[in-house]
């Protein structure tokens, strides 16, 4: 071992022991979080791993930069093996992976070239994107923009240096490598005029270059935004975005926890320990804000500015709370606007400064938090399975339930849904008046004549309720009736099934309500239900689970897929030549992955049926604007989520619009309207019901006639 090996095995200790220092400090900060078992079902993580984080599925959503991203990533995993190679070769002069047969050892030769050299034209177009076409979701503070170009040119350095320093030792060296490294080759045709000695110090020096740029680049990454190239794999793997577990229910909450002093987070410490590892695996690439319909439409929330403040409040309370000193992590300190001012002077706080901040207030405001509508858009895009609902969820829990604030509208719907079971205050006795004459049992009646139902149909508070979501209701209890269906009701003993008090932040009402509707389903011997609203398809069916409430839910919609399929419904032959654009329901769409069902309801319902999809349409859908409570809340800031929604629907050109929630019903019929045109918005329920043969020609009874006409006319007139 020579003197310049000994020098590089020092330096690689070094920098080895800087690296580890640095990933024990971060995981240390990991430990301020709450503690949360995300060990469950590790071959599903495994296979999220797998298909998310090496095989890159979400970053691929987007063809374009998705594709580059994906080249750098996979590019740094095969050319690692190279990297091994060069840093045994610091230590242990002459080594090499010749010894592996042949064919093998010519494979990894030629892959270090060849991608190489992707991940060197990857990058040229990455700097092209960030300087030429400039995204706005791209565009962030000097101190981000910088980051972003310093790594992208030590990427680029690793390239070229790796290039040239195979380039000037095959000039020196003709055989050091097999012929099918072709573009070191090709490089070291610009070493050859040159005499052998400066070639030779070329290669140690260019080697050199390239070996401390590696070792470099290791050790910037704990103090860059691209920490993610270490943790994204990690975040990956204990995601539950993508399941196990069930995709998009919210944290259970212990209420009667035994010492329990706070409920939701206000600071980092009341987060999980997975929620900072999100913060950590934040690319800031923006792909979560883009697709946000809240921060779309002008409103002050940003997804990715929520887990980059988680980040920042981490690495700001931390050092002090474990003992680091905040000197010690003020390169963490980083760019991202706070709620009120810059990022950037974070590092000049004092301690006590520090101490009076916290993550609500300081760098999160109510305002970012109440804007949320729930989709899940921002989850489902996150290519490295951040979920930033989760977060705001946890934050309106501290704002209701340990601060009581929020906004000023919100409180009726409280007080309605504890004192009346539903949102609005209506008298629950009335909950089954859309049924009058239609010869519709509850429970109750059915249980006093000894029968069951073979489900129950749960109807919801708009279905129960709004005069236009009750038409929904009474077309998919036609549907049912005509199919020889034995269902029934709840009736008034149904109540709100506590969806819009979870996700505005009142677990306590929330679980009041939730309590009451598993008693009341549990004394009837209820295990299956069905229900045209997705709220409560999703309430019901994947949140009661956690309060000791488990059932068989089905939405309308595939239940009347199901019915067609087994053609027992009687449709008659009439129906023109129709154009629907059908919506998508976050909370039946992103949330259960119904995305098939309402369509192919709708291609058997109209046979002659067109079905156009708008701009965003599936699991990239646009949300109404109603979820996560906003139905209840007045939009102040910017443009209406549902006015954006309703241009993109009219946009198709479409006859009549579809859904399949009663939420997006009134959010795209009050777009209509806003807009001042001509055009049906229908139900799937309406659409088949319109079909049956039955159907009479005043289908809902007990409905005011200026509110009813024949579904029959709406579905198949035509637009002129």
């Amino acid at each position: 071992m020579t003197t310049q090996n000994l020098v590089f095995l020092a330096v690689v200790v070094v920098a080895a022991g800087f690296f580890a220092l640095n990933v024990q400090r971060l995981v240390r900060y990991l430990g301020l979080g709450r503690e949360e078992n995300r060990t469950t079902d590790p071959i599903r993580r495994l296979r999220n791993v797998a298909v998310i984080g090496i095989g890159q599925s979400k970053i691929l959503r987007d063809p374009v930069a998705g594709a580059s991203h994906a080249l750098v990533f996979w590019g740094f995993m095969v050319l690692t093996a190279g990297t091994a190679e060069v840093i045994v070769q610091g230590m242990f002069p002459g080594f090499s992976f010749r010894f592996l047969p042949s064919l093998l050892y010519a494979l990894y030769a030629i892959s270090q070239d060849l991608f190489g050299l992707l991940v060197l034209g990857a990058i040229g177009f990455l700097f092209y994107r960030r300087l030429v076409i400039k995204p706005a979701r791209l565009q962030g503070d000097k101190i981000e923009h910088f980051d972003a170009l310093f790594i992208l040119s030590m990427i680029a350095g690793l390239m070229i240096t790796m290039f040239l320093a195979n380039g000037a030792l095959l000039a020196g060296e003709p055989d050091a490598f097999p012929r099918v490294k072709v573009v070191s080759h090709a490089v070291a045709a610009a070493f050859v005029p040159l005499d052998p000695g400066t070639v030779h110090r070329l290669h140690v020096i260019l080697w050199w270059a390239h070996a401390l740029l590696i070792l470099f680049f290791l050790n910037y990454l704990p103090y860059s935004k691209h920490l993610h190239v270490a943790s994204s794999l990690l975040n990956t793997f204990f995601s539950n975005t993508s399941g196990p577990g069930v995709v998009g229910a919210m944290r259970p909450m212990d209420l009667e926890a035994e010492g329990a002093e706070q409920f939701g987070a206000a600071d980092v410490e009341h987060l999980s320990w997975k929620n900072l590892l999100d913060g950590y695996s934040c690319t800031e690439c923006g792909r979560c804000t883009s697709v946000c319909p809240a921060n779309l439409t002008g409103k002050s929330l940003s997804p990715r500015k929520i887990v980059v403040n988680v980040r920042q409040r981490l690495m700001e309370k931390a050092p002090l709370a474990t003992g680091d000193g905040l000197d010690f992590a003020r390169g963490h300190l980083v760019h991202g606007n706070l709620a009120h001012g810059e990022g950037d002077d974070a590092g000049t706080r004092t301690a006590s400064e520090v101490q009076e901040n916290r993550l609500l207030d300081n760098y999160i405001t109510e305002e970012e938090l109440w804007a949320c509508t729930s989709c899940r858009a921002c989850v489902t895009e996150c290519p490295v399975s951040i979920d930033q609902l989760d977060v705001i969820n946890e934050m309106r829990r501290n704002l209701v339930l340990m601060e009581s604030r929020f906004p000023a509208e919100v409180q009726p719907v409280f007080e309605s849904m504890e004192r009346n079971g539903s949102p609005w205050a209506f008298n629950a006795s009335d909950r089954a008046a859309w049924a009058e004459g239609m010869d519709i049992s509850t429970m109750a009646e059915m249980l006093e004549r000894g029968e069951r139902p073979e489900v129950l149909f749960w109807v919801g508070c708009m279905g129960s309720f709004d005069d236009r979501a009750k038409k929904i209701t009474v077309a998919f209890a036609r549907i049912l009736q005509v199919s020889g269906i034995r269902f029934a009701i709840l009736g008034q003993e149904e109540t709100c099934n506590g969806d819009p008090a979870r996700r505005l932040g009142n677990e306590y009402l929330y679980q009041m309500l939730a309590k009451q509707n598993i008693e009341t389903l549990d004394r009837y011997g209820v295990t299956t239900i069905v229900t045209s609203c997705p709220h409560c398809f999703h309430q019901i069916g994947n949140e009661y689970p956690q309060l000791g409430g488990n059932y068989e839910v089905i939405h309308h919609s595939t239940y009347i897929e199901r019915l067609l399929v087994e053609e027992r419904v009687p449709l008659n032959g009439d129906g023109k030549r129709l154009t629907i654009a059908y919506h998508d329901s976050c909370y039946l769409g992103r949330y259960n992955e119904v995305y098939e069902a309402p369509r192919a309801t709708l291609r058997r319902a109209l046979p002659v049926v067109n079905l156009v999809e708008p701009k965003r349409t599936r699991d990239r859908g646009l949300c109404c604007g109603a979820g996560g409570g906003r139905m209840f809340m007045e939009e102040t800031q910017g443009k209406r989520i549902n006015i954006e929604r309703t241009e993109e629907l009219l946009a198709t050109g479409a006859d009549a619009l579809a859904v399949a929630c009663p939420f997006c019903m009134t959010m795209i019929s009050d777009g209509v309207k806003a807009k001042g045109v001509e055009i049906d918005v229908l139900d799937i329920s309406e659409v088949v019901a319109a079909r049956i043969e039955t159907t009479p020609a005043r289908l809902y009874k007990g409905l005011s006639s200026a509110e009813s006409r024949p579904l029959h006319t709406a579905v198949t007139r035509s637009r002129s």
